[in-house]
């Protein structure tokens, strides 16, 4: 009868086991639901986060393969290569006439346009006196042997202090390595 006893006593008291078992597991799996819904939520919020993120990224890949406003088109580097060509045309145009200006003052000044001349052979050779200096210069004309250096020199020892460069300024068509005999030379006077 023990035995008998005891098995109605576990039947009877099984079913109010397994029902507070059954209540526990019930509690868990709701707990369980509810957490697994929490992370459904926050699956479907990191779902909507990342799709922006791949939205601002894809923005910022667009923004900067386009050309901001600092860079010039071919259009205008086309406008500007052409008036960089238009500034040495008009470079090259002035040079000409200043050129023609140049040449015209120095034929006007060859003609005896104000200035006093002397020849070399009318200084004082030997004299330590410069010579009278006109109120501008000097024509010297070119005797055999003469080089442009040694015509600064003998003027510089005669106390006129001019250089190799003052002369060709003076001269812009003279070409040194060509000198002529006869050919007529101007020594400018030295500032006063």
């Amino acid at each position: 009868m023990k035995k008998i006893l005891i098995l109605l006593t576990v039947f009877l008291a099984a079913p109010m086991l397994l029902r507070g078992q059954d209540a526990a597991t019930e509690e868990q799996l709701n707990k369980l639901r509810g957490e697994l819904s929490a992370l459904q939520t926050s699956n479907v919020d990191l779902q909507k986060r990342l799709a922006d993120v791949m939205k601002e990224l894809q923005d910022v890949r667009e923004q900067a393969a386009k050309p901001t406003g600092n860079y010039a088109s071919v259009d205008d580097l086309k406008q500007l290569a052409e008036k960089v060509r238009e500034v040495d045309r008009k470079r090259a145009e002035d040079r000409e006439l200043i050129l023609d200006e140049i040449k015209k003052l120095g034929k006007a000044m060859g003609a005896g346009g104000g200035r006093t001349v002397k020849r070399q052979d009318d200084l004082p050779k030997g004299n330590t006196e410069p010579p009278a200096v006109s109120d501008k210069g000097y024509e010297y004309v070119i005797q055999s042997g003469d080089t442009l250096s040694t015509v600064v020199a003998e003027y510089r020892k005669q106390g006129v202090k001019v250089t190799v460069d003052q002369v060709l300024r003076a001269n812009p068509t003279l070409k040194p390595e060509s000198l002529k005999v006869g050919q007529k030379v101007f020594i400018p006077a030295p500032p006063k």
